[in-house]
């Protein structure tokens, strides 16, 4: 860098990821599992993220998330949007990048497309969840919503869950319910796959593990539908009734503070003076690292809420 002004650093397409390997879930979820222990340990640094919401009624929003990395003295940021109404065009509903600088001298070394990475922790974290809180011999898995972060889900929670022998999809389209199974159908040829006509009942009713990723504002989960023992992911933002958090015996989050200020159901639900801290049984890294115990017995429902934390991704 003597004497010149130019910088140099690595661009990463989502296809160059693809192609270097990055689509494997288990590294993902190894990845952020030795990353959420480095987190309880202090060794990462995780600022606050700035948020510029756009619509209100959707939750249209673009943020900026940055985390540093001590042990590999790294520092990065990912750049963000969630526009929940795109898939109505077509469209994505979340698109990203990742800059990742070195804290050596301050330069920038990569600047990669993001989506991918942020699908695949989506999915990581839930599957993580789902080592400690679901039932180990889980057969049967719901969805509403069948979009990437579904498929996501679904490829974690078999890693998490390999004895998983149904899965059924609710979604308000039915093309992509029939997209869901045509794409996931021959990666899990040993899975039974049901499109169940966006009957979400039909989807989730005595499931033994559900997962809301949609990007309704709606409480479309019921209590009823949660069987003794089920564990529940919620990956959106309002997906579930208050009365299915209130049945549920442990409720984890990514991190409980950062949900306090967010819009998921456990958000709405405190601002409304209906749930605490003394109601959270833990944080996940508080299960990863064994501070805190994940399932203790057979028939508790468990609920997982996720938010997103940015550390992972980076």
């Amino acid at each position: 860098m003597s004497g010149s002004h130019e910088l140099g650093f690595v661009y990463l397409s989502q296809e160059s990821l693809i192609l270097a390997g990055a689509f494997d879930m288990r590294m993902a979820m190894d990845t952020a599992e030795s990353a959420m222990i480095a987190f309880e340990e202090e060794r990462i640094l995780f600022p606050d993220k700035i948020v510029q919401i756009f619509d209100e009624s959707t939750q249209s929003r673009i943020n900026c998330l940055p985390a540093t990395l001590l042990d590999d003295q790294v520092c990065g940021v990912k750049w963000v949007s969630v526009f929940p109404e795109n898939p109505k065009a077509g469209m994505q509903n979340l698109s990203a990048i990742l800059v990742l600088s070195e804290i050596e001298h301050g330069f920038p070394i990569a600047v990669m497309e993001g989506t991918l990475a942020s699908n695949m922790r989506v999915g990581a974290v839930g599957g993580i969840a789902a080592k400690y809180m679901s039932r180990e011999d889980s057969e049967v898995i719901g969805f509403i919503g069948a979009g990437e972060q579904a498929k996501m889900h679904l490829l974690s929670v078999m890693v998490a869950r390999p004895g998983i022998k149904q899965c059924r999809v609710s979604s308000r389209s039915q093309d992509r319910e029939r997209e869901f199974v045509d794409q996931m159908g021959p990666i899990l040829p040993d899975v039974e796959f049901v499109a169940v006509g966006s009957d979400h009942k039909a989807a989730v009713d005595g499931a033994d593990i559900l997962v809301t990723a949609t990007s309704a504002q709606a409480p479309l989960l019921k209590a009823d539908w949660m069987k003794p023992g089920a564990f529940y992911s919620h990956v959106g933002g309002w997906e579930d009734e208050y009365a299915v958090a209130q049945a549920c015996d442990k409720i984890v989050c990514d991190s409980w503070e950062t949900v306090t200020h967010r819009t998921q159901t456990l958000s709405r639900m405190h601002k409304e003076g209906l749930i605490s801290a003394d109601d959270i049984h833990a944080d996940l890294h508080e299960l990863v690292s064994g501070d805190k115990v994940g399932r203790d017995a057979p028939d508790e429902r468990a609920y997982f809420c996720a938010v997103g934390l940015a550390y992972l991704d980076v």
